[in-house]
């Protein structure tokens, strides 16, 4: 039998001999959401809250979500939903005997470069929030790219499936972004095979570290916090003759490490980390890897190295450190988007925190003017504007208001 999250916390404060009043004070965690949580009546919460309860038992957050993975599989704000037929249809087409599959055929074969270009198109709307454009555009490539694949001729072959494995792991990110974890599962476990296949290193990590992001999205932190460690250990680059994307690709993993090591309550191994990812990071330079890549991985630098700086201290719970560090961020957006939104966010949560409501409205309202698709999607951002709605002493103001009603929030 598979405990429930609350019977964990339940005997973990008990343990420590604390009441839930005390747990609460100690965590900064209401005791109404303590108390709802060891019921039962809410089966899960936002991870910070695991880590905040976890950090104040003295435990790993992990420790606390036992066999639960539900922490990530949220609901989304009750707007109307993005289709996800098409692109379930093209990731995990349905087989007959004999393999044949009931996916609609591709079209006339197209050559690789093309195929290349198709794709880049397909990143930047992805990176600039466009999640509908990215949704139609995703599952016709995604077959054209198999049929290349499966067509090509053995000197082509490996770029062909290149190809395919750059395609899946860009799928894998959007699913993951649209809360799909099982279909973003399948998208990159395809990836990596096809990337291992065609025997690129720099390919396969990357398709990792989209791998470790789905699992701390699922609450499984040390296996997150491993699956990256070891791959960043298996593709350690010689820093005196790595090429760009090399180092990308060990810092995107580095970093990836970091977070979950943060979340599960090991600071200290978060920290040392991030300062080996600057390092790589600072090795890159001013070079950028080759414009084969996706941005995900050219969107490795120092100014994401800084940001990761500054949601490990919002793990953390720490504000003021959040406020402090983020004076060192680059103004952005970034080549990533959805890194710098992140960041937005920590700083959105940090000024609430710190009372400075105001503050913390106005970068949640140039993040609406920006992506607000991809805010919608945030259940972050959703539990930012009920603290600032809760907070603040005067009415909602009508700018509130509307941010409440895009992220799903009912303060």
């Amino acid at each position: 039998m598979i405990r429930q999250t609350g019977d964990i916390i339940r005997d973990h404060r008990q343990r420590a001999s604390l009441t839930q009043e005390q747990l609460a004070e100690r965590s900064g965690i209401s005791v109404e959401t303590i108390r709802k949580l060891e019921q039962g009546v809410r089966r899960s919460a936002r991870m910070d809250t695991y880590h905040a309860l976890a950090r104040a038992l003295g435990l790993p957050t992990s420790a606390l979500i036992g066999d639960q993975a539900e922490a990530a599989a949220r609901a989304e704000p009750d707007h109307r939903p993005l289709s996800l037929a098409e692109i379930r249809r093209a990731v995990a087409p349905v087989r007959g005997l004999g393999g044949a599959t009931l996916a609609a055929p591709a079209g006339e074969p197209q050559p690789v470069d093309v195929l290349r270009r198709r794709l880049h198109v397909a990143d930047r709307a992805y990176q600039a929030n466009d999640y509908a454009t990215t949704l139609s555009t995703l599952p016709p490539l995604l077959l054209d790219v198999r049929a290349a694949a499966g067509l090509a001729a053995d000197d082509a072959r490996p770029a062909a499936l290149l190809l395919q494995a750059r395609t899946l792991h860009l799928t894998g990110n959007l699913l993951i972004q649209l809360r799909a974890g099982d279909l973003a599962q399948t998208a990159l476990s395809d990836a990596l095979d096809a990337a291992e296949t065609a025997g690129d290193q720099v390919v396969a990590a990357t398709v990792m570290q989209g791998m470790c992001w789905l699992l701390m999205r699922q609450g499984r932190l040390a296996e997150a916090a491993e699956l990256a460690t070891r791959t960043a250990d298996q593709i350690e680059p010689r820093f005196s003759r790595a090429t760009p994307a090399e180092f990308a690709a060990w810092g995107w993993l580095a970093m990836g490490a970091a977070a979950a090591h943060a979340r599960d309550n090991r600071p200290d191994v978060a920290a040392e980390l991030v300062d080996a990812a600057a390092a790589a990071a600072v090795r890159i330079g001013t070079r950028a890897p080759g414009p084969d890549h996706l941005m995900m991985v050219g969107g490795f630098d120092v100014g994401r190295v800084q940001m990761q700086r500054v949601e490990n201290a919002a793990v953390a719970g720490d504000p003021a450190t959040v406020l402090t560090l983020a004076e060192a961020v680059p103004p952005g957006p970034t080549p990533v988007g959805s890194s710098w939104q992140r960041h937005r966010l920590d700083v959105a949560w940090a000024y609430a925190e710190q009372r400075q409501y105001a503050d913390a409205t106005a970068v949640l309202l140039d993040l609406q003017d920006r992506a607000p698709a991809w805010l919608r999607h945030q259940r972050y951002a959703r539990d930012v504007v009920r603290q600032i709605a809760e907070g603040r002493r005067r009415a909602m103001s009508t700018e509130l208001a509307g941010l409440a009603a895009l992220v799903g929030c009912t303060p």
